[in-house]
């Protein structure tokens, strides 16, 4: 079984600065880490290996740096580990993102892919969707297990308010979330031969792709404006009775002309 898992490097904080001139995240300074949902995601992938045997690759799309995380996945137990890294992928929405990792994955051979719900810096929850459309694959997203049976995978999702059983056969991709699972530790020796192993950088003329459709150019949504979110104004407090709570809330929706 192959198993080919996408993961991303994301800045490690919630006080995210914004350029105010490129509207893009300012990532100097600031530390990286795995996106945990697509650790959640390893995580499967790694107890599906220790359960049925499997041939785990991770694949990442990103800057030279990015070779960090693919380290740390070869600590925690992977097979092999890809860095996509060509100019001609910067500035990449979800769709030119998601056409440059279907590409990649088009020429290898592949039995599952699993990618996270969403990254922790854009929260869309497209790539992975978007990557089953361009590959042709059916998908399930929000999941919380997965077992094979068989030629079939046995998939639980989680709905808002329930949790679904859903049977799979053949080849999918499936979009992962990181509260279902505690991914293992790297233990002392993994990392060290985790900096032994080789990280395969692959530029854009090694994948399966049209050169127009990738990075900027390729890419039909582009960012107008983007801003940090900013704090309340600290509310007012009034301890009154039940009718002059009535008459102050009255009040306030007349100054703001809601009624």
């Amino acid at each position: 079984m192959n198993i080919i898992v996408c993961i991303k490097q994301v800045p490690d904080t919630t006080e995210i600065k914004i350029d105010p001139v490129k509207n893009t995240l300012i990532r100097d300074g600031v530390p990286s880490i795995m996106n945990p949902d697509d650790k959640g995601g390893l995580e499967l992938a790694l107890r599906m290996k220790d359960q049925y045997g499997a041939n785990i690759t991770v694949i990442t799309m990103g800057p030279p740096q990015a070779d960090v995380i693919l380290r740390e996945a070869y600590a925690m137990g992977v097979d092999r580990a890809i860095l996509l890294s060509d100019r001609k992928f910067a500035g990449a929405d979800t769709l030119a993102t998601s056409y440059a990792l279907a590409g990649a994955i088009k020429t290898m051979d592949h039995d599952l892919v699993i990618a996270g719900r969403q990254a922790i810096d854009g929260d869309t929850a497209q790539v992975g969707p978007e990557m089953a459309e361009h590959l042709g694959l059916p998908q399930v997203s929000y999941v919380i297990d997965a077992q094979r049976n068989g030629s079939k995978l046995i998939v639980r999702k989680e709905n808002e308010d329930s949790v679904q059983t859903l049977e799979v056969e053949g080849k999918c991709v499936l979009t992962v979330l990181a509260s279902a699972f505690q991914p293992r530790y790297m233990s002392v020796s993994g990392i060290m031969e985790a900096y032994n192993k080789e990280v395969e950088v692959w530029s854009a003329d090694k994948i399966d792709v049209e050169e127009e459709k990738l990075g900027l150019k390729g890419s039909p949504t582009k960012v107008f404006q983007s801003f940090p979110k900013a704090m309340k104004a600290p509310g007012e407090v009034h301890e009154v009775t039940n009718e002059e709570a009535v008459e102050i809330i009255i009040n306030k929706l007349k100054e703001k002309h809601i009624i």
